[in-house]
């Protein structure tokens, strides 16, 4: 599915339990860019329940250690697809 947003946060949530193979996450929406550094609230937010991974394709990111969240900037077109137990995030960046 297409979505419109300049920028996008990706983070783990918390297992619902230490046996759960499976990992809930959430795409997190902006239209501005550096999101994780303005405070701001996301414009949308897309919670998945059972992700084993999360695949990006055509899109550079940066992996941000103090808070283990994945941020894609600058982007111009984004599409966000689940299949199964697998996310996969492709679009296009200026």
């Amino acid at each position: 599915m297409k979505y419109d947003a300049k920028s996008i946060i990706i983070g783990r949530k918390k297992r619902k339990s230490e046996e759960d193979d499976f990992s809930p996450c959430f795409v997190a929406l902006f239209k501005i860019n550096k999101p994780h550094t303005s405070g701001q609230v996301p414009d949308k937010i897309l919670d998945f329940d059972a992700v084993r991974k999360v695949t990006i394709s055509g899109l550079n990111s940066e992996y941000h250690l103090s808070g283990s969240d994945i941020v894609i900037d600058n982007i111009t077109e984004l599409n966000i697809q689940q299949d199964g137990n697998v996310i996969h995030i492709s679009g296009k960046q200026k």
